[in-house]
């Protein structure tokens, strides 16, 4: 994974060059990822689904995180990101039917390991029902989906658990599950990159109702 290759970027989002995985992240330079949020409509509540990252990742185990997301290599365009929604989920889904949220940049650091990445994040309206994820064990062991105004009641609202509903994988067995979860609960995403990709979910639900 490690040999994996990279384009960076400056901090004017201009291309300067190419560079491997591991020296991307540690010299902090700016690359290109694709994240997809999943969200679904029941009982006239909206929720968001998370992954719950493998124990064995060497980036952030055990952490709930975006449902699909993952580095877009030197060679691949942003549609080649889709593998990582099979990949990782298990499932199929056509690049036509996501909602493209923007390119958000954020930030984060913690030691040896600088992510500086330019995320090409996008919204999908899912029908499937958790019992249709099959993830991949060696990335992700678990799909949880959490009501949205409780997300954003965790990140902004004061509130300092909510639950989440879901399933984990152990070796091999589907459990049904339910946690309640804190902030520390997942990959530290920056509070304005949650700002902006809640508050564009939200506006795309209200028109996907109109």
């Amino acid at each position: 994974m490690e040999t994996e290759l990279l384009n960076i970027f400056d901090d004017n989002r201009k291309q300067i060059g190419v560079a491997s995985r591991e020296e991307v992240h540690k010299q902090g330079h700016w690359h290109e990822t694709f994240h997809c949020w999943f969200v679904s409509r029941e009982k006239d509540q909206d929720y968001i689904y998370f992954q719950y990252r493998s124990k064995e990742k060497k980036d952030y185990p055990g952490l709930l995180d975006i449902t699909a997301a993952g580095h877009l290599l030197s060679h691949e365009s942003v549609m080649d990101g889709m593998r990582e929604v099979e990949e990782e989920l298990g499932i199929h889904v056509d690049f036509a039917d996501l909602v493209p949220l923007g390119v958000i940049d954020y930030i984060a650091e913690k030691e040896n390991f600088i992510d500086k990445e330019l995320a090409h994040v996008f919204l999908y309206h899912s029908n499937y029902s958790l019992e249709e994820f099959s993830p991949q064990p060696e990335e992700v062991t678990g799909i949880y989906q959490i009501a949205m105004e409780e997300f954003y009641g965790l990140w902004f609202g004061g509130k300092e658990l909510i639950e989440a509903e879901g399933f984990q994988v152990d070796n091999g067995i589907r459990i049904p599950n339910s946690i309640n979860v804190r902030k520390t609960d997942f990959v530290p995403h920056q509070d304005y990159y949650y700002k902006r990709v809640l508050h564009s979910m939200r506006e795309q639900i209200v028109q996907s109702k109109v």
